[in-house]
């Protein structure tokens, strides 16, 4: 059988590779969503020292990206580059999920070992999603080469990503309202556990492309991408809009708790209708891309997100909000069906100046510059309790209406307005002749 054959008789099915997209968000959306609502206002962690392992993750993600992306691009085996990583990795992944909501009573006791409890396992949950993801997403601009099918793909991808985050950020503080943290956790890791396994399987990789083909060399990778801009204005957007992302999902719960005054449906009414709108969105979006195109789609998006906080900061009722949300959710699923096609150009265009192949550093790299929300998320928080005395759950301080308000629209804005002057920098020959 020829080598052409032999791809196409292991062509990985879009679908079957963009539902893993299912299972690979449902324990991090959680484990990022509720880790500060779980152990600040539950558990009485206090706030700063929260903000102070986001700190220290960071940096520890920073380290940890390029190292799995690069021993990804190296690695030669029967089975291809990315699924021995994803199959190791993925039960790994959702044991220290598990374990991350569920510490010993003994360590409840105290806050020192609480702090160092969750310090432990937030770094190995994270640094084992990041190894996931760098082989994941890397394995997207090798499966899949035409526009076409990865718009295609991608829309899959994210669709089915809104629906994992249904699930485990729109209906987590229903459902943990009723069975609690620790059996909600159990529920989510095996769920997720079931649908990667299935996934990764099914990933076909051409490994006779690969087998003789150069291996990147670590630093000469590193330098390669320092010296391209689009790297960077793509990374930094990136990197700002996760930080609106992430502090949307964090301070949500906080903001419905402390200035709506009402429960966790509300907070689910919230979320479901973001996420909602988003899907809504994909769909849009994916006709207007092909009339419009990625780049102008996902500036748009990005515009829409961030003048979506201004009037969010003044709403008062659950109405007002989630009509505001709802624009803001039609904002996001244009930034979504965008973001993967714009960084696997990012990968076609290092391919075309070097002839080496490196998804898989590329791809961690630009998520490290995606988690380097957590320094300005980290910043967010402590600014938050050092302003306004929020400690915790039982010492919120004299105004967490405020504080939380803040914490909701006003950083969130500051990130998105950045993000969106960045999208204006960065251009492919395409748009550059067109422009």
């Amino acid at each position: 059988m020829s080598k052409d054959s032999s791809a196409a008789a292991k062509k990985t099915s879009p679908f079957r590779y963009g539902f893993a997209m299912f299972g690979t968000s449902i324990p991090i959306n959680m484990f990022k969503s509720f880790a500060a609502i779980y152990y600040v206002d539950m558990l009485g962690l206090e706030m700063k020292k929260y903000s102070l392992v986001l700190l220290i993750y960071t940096f520890i993600d920073a380290i940890d990206n390029p190292v799995y992306g690069f021993l990804s691009d190296r690695t030669r085996t029967k089975w291809g580059r990315r699924r021995p990583w994803l199959l190791i990795g993925t039960p790994l992944l959702v044991l220290c999920f598990i374990l991350f909501y569920n510490p010993p009573a003994i360590v409840q006791t105290e806050s020192g070992m609480l702090f160092v409890y969750m310090l432990l396992m937030y770094i190995l949950t994270g640094t084992l999603d990041s190894l996931v993801n760098a082989n994941y997403g890397a394995l997207f601009p090798t499966l899949f080469k035409e526009d076409a099918e990865r718009a295609k793909t991608n829309g899959i991808r994210q669709i089915c990503q809104l629906f994992a985050m249904v699930i485990s950020i729109a209906l987590t503080p229903m459902i943990t309202e009723k069975i609690g943290y620790r059996l909600t956790s159990l529920i989510y890791g095996i769920l997720a556990l079931a649908v990667m396994m299935f996934c990764f399987t099914g990933c076909r990789e051409n490994v006779d492309a690969y087998e003789e083909a150069e291996k990147p060399r670590l630093f000469d990778s590193l330098f390669a991408l320092i010296k391209n801009p689009k790297f960077w204005i793509f990374g930094f957007a990136g990197a700002f809009y996760s930080a609106a992302f992430a502090l949307i999902s964090q301070a949500l719960p906080f903001y419905v708790k402390y200035t709506l005054k009402l429960g966790g449906s509300a907070t689910t009414i919230m979320l479901g209708v973001v996420l909602g709108v988003a899907v809504l969105g994909i769909v849009i979006w994916s006709v207007l891309v092909k009339k419009l195109s990625v780049m102008t789609v996902w500036r748009t998006g990005f515009i829409i997100m961030a003048v979506g906080f201004i009037p969010l900061f003044f709403a008062n009722s659950l109405v007002s909000a989630s009509i505001i949300a709802a624009a803001m959710g039609f904002g996001i699923g244009a930034c979504l069906i965008t973001m993967d096609c714009i960084g696997a150009k990012i990968v076609d265009d290092d391919y075309r100046r070097h002839g080496i192949h490196r998804e898989g550093i590329i791809n961690s790299l630009v998520g490290v510059m995606n988690r380097l929300n957590g320094l300005y998320t980290s910043l967010s928080f402590f600014v938050a309790a050092q302003a306004f005395g929020f400690e915790n759950g039982d010492n919120p301080g004299p105004n967490p209406a405020l504080a939380s308000r803040i914490l909701l629209c006003v950083f969130p804005f500051i990130a998105m307005t950045v993000a969106t002057v960045i999208t204006f920098f960065l251009k492919f020959p395409e748009e550059e002749q067109n422009g």
